[in-house]
């Protein structure tokens, strides 16, 4: 289990009644061409649909067009955020965690709950965890240690998490879905506690033949799940819990939120309806009307802060986990879609698409509204800029990649711009250094003895990433290549800090 841990003093902590709520959205599977404020105000074109609740966040706060997940896929993205670490500090480097894997997470990170738990908040987790966890085996007392694929609940006791989870690190509340709504295991956790989706809920065998909606099952395929299952409901359910969180905080003390929609990763099952709008058939494919559920949830979360009178007084940060998805619904084809807003590549890839993703800060009487902000900005950094922000010093072994950008959010950027930054894409092994303008793609593998570089971009000549302008292969460039390569390797293989803060 994890330890909390005890924050040095800033010099000028303020008192905890001056601190803002802080609500965190987190997105799965959304490009910047999933955002109707990107596709009108950046790529200068007509939308095909609409996301008003996420682009009202836009305009009255800050874009960032530079602005990165941490890998180009899910689950790493995840603990990269919650530690404010690159993934390659975890203990799975390439960090995929199924339902029953071994949390990443150690007694000495500085996670967000923690962040803002010590600091006198009130913290909650709601949504797609994807981050492992521990389950007792109902046929020892040992954790229970397997793909969740194909798991039968006789195998594991389901009832009850019993550790790694978001109320072992730093959350005072939460509604957890293990892996979100792409496959098993098929269940909800209120506080660690299986919450059954109806009152005759059942931990049974999903498959084919018993489940509620024909696309509840995606490729991740059967496993087991509560019996009243139905990925079309879900958002509608987690949204919900959010609200009764808001409710509860609001005019007591300050809260924090993470909010984790697994919206529109698939299996793309819109619900019908939405607080009287309707989603199913709103677009032209299903995999836009779940963009358009996850604008919905957002809606339900900025009309609670309202109701609460405590929207004046809240940092809202949306942003993805990963880029957007290239036609996974046929009916996407031939639309002039594009999920990742103009930029090559899309999740998975290191291109980036599938990296370079929504930013939006909102803080109404403290962030501008309408800037357009083009600093270098990636989600790891929000450990150390929540910490600023609530005037917590992390101790030097803690968040050893996340830059503190709260100058940037409320205009006094002192500080330079951020020059490195190191991400990971997806499943086949890339991983990617960025220096100023250069980018150069890595190609390693799983036992992590192979590190070839195999791409080389100027962003700033070449930002679209054509294979013409590939300069890999260009000798004017091979000292430019060994000397980012070796940075790289520099950096990762001895474990230093990437960044520096205050």
């Amino acid at each position: 289990m994890v330890k909390c841990f005890i924050f040095a003093e800033a010099s000028s902590q303020k008192m905890v009644s001056t601190f803002p709520n802080v609500v965190l959205i987190m997105a799965d599977d959304v490009g910047l061409g999933d955002i109707s404020y990107h596709v009108r105000n950046i790529m200068e074109l007509e939308p095909i649909f609409e996301t008003p609740s996420i682009d009202s966040l836009a305009r009255q706060g800050m874009w960032f067009t530079d602005g990165h997940s941490a890998t180009s896929l899910c689950s790493p993205t995840r603990y990269c955020v919650m530690s404010g670490n690159n993934n390659y500090r975890s203990h799975a480097p390439w960090g995929v965690w199924n339902t029953f894997a071994q949390s990443p997470f150690n007694d000495t990170d500085a996670t967000l709950g923690f962040v803002f738990r010590d600091a006198g908040y009130k913290t909650g987790f709601i949504g797609k965890w994807h981050l492992g966890g521990d389950f007792n085996s109902s046929k020892t007392s040992a954790v229970f240690r397997e793909n969740s694929k194909g798991i039968h609940p006789h195998q594991v006791d389901l009832s009850k998490i019993v550790g790694g989870g978001p109320q072992d690190l730093g959350f005072d509340y939460s509604f957890m879905l293990p892996c979100g709504i792409q496959g098993p295991i098929y269940t909800a956790y209120e506080n660690s506690n299986w919450y059954r989706l109806n009152k005759n809920s059942k931990l049974i065998y999903l498959d084919k033949d018993k489940v509620i909606h024909p696309k509840d099952l995606t490729s991740k395929g059967p496993g087991a799940g509560d019996s009243h299952w139905d990925a079309r409901e879900i958002g509608k359910l987690i949204s919900a819990k959010a609200v009764d969180f808001i409710d509860a905080c609001s005019g007591r003390k300050p809260f924090f939120l993470y909010y984790c929609s697994p919206m529109p990763h698939l299996p793309h099952c819109p619900p019908e309806e939405f607080d009287g709008k309707l989603v199913a058939g709103s677009t032209p494919s299903s995999h836009l009307d779940c963009v358009v559920d996850l604008d919905c949830q957002v809606a339900r979360i900025i009309k609670a802060l309202k109701k609460n009178n405590v929207i004046d007084n809240t940092l809202i940060i949306f942003m993805s986990d990963n880029g957007g998805l290239v036609n996974i619904d046929p009916n996407d084809k031939g639309l002039g879609y594009n999920s990742s807003g103009g930029w090559a590549g899309a999740k998975n890839s290191p291109l980036e698409g599938g990296h370079r993703t929504p930013f939006i800060a909102s803080w109404p009487g403290k962030i501008k509204s309408g800037i357009i902000n083009n600093e270098l900005v990636v989600n790891t950094d929000l450990v150390a800029t929540f910490a600023a922000l609530v005037g917590k010093q992390l101790n030097s072994n803690q968040a050893m990649d996340s830059r503190n950008i709260l100058p940037i959010l409320i205009g006094k950027n002192q500080s330079k711009s951020r020059k490195r930054l190191l991400l990971q894409a997806g499943s086949n092994c890339e991983v990617i250094y960025r220096r100023d303008p250069w980018k150069l793609i890595i190609q390693s593998n799983w036992a992590l003895d192979k590190w070839d570089p195999i791409r080389l971009f100027n962003l700033e000549k070449t930002p679209l990433e054509k294979p013409k302008d590939d300069l890999i292969d260009n000798p004017l460039y091979k000292n430019l290549v060994d000397e980012l390569m070796n940075e790289y390797m520099k950096i990762r293989q001895s474990a230093v800090r990437t960044v520096k803060n205050g």
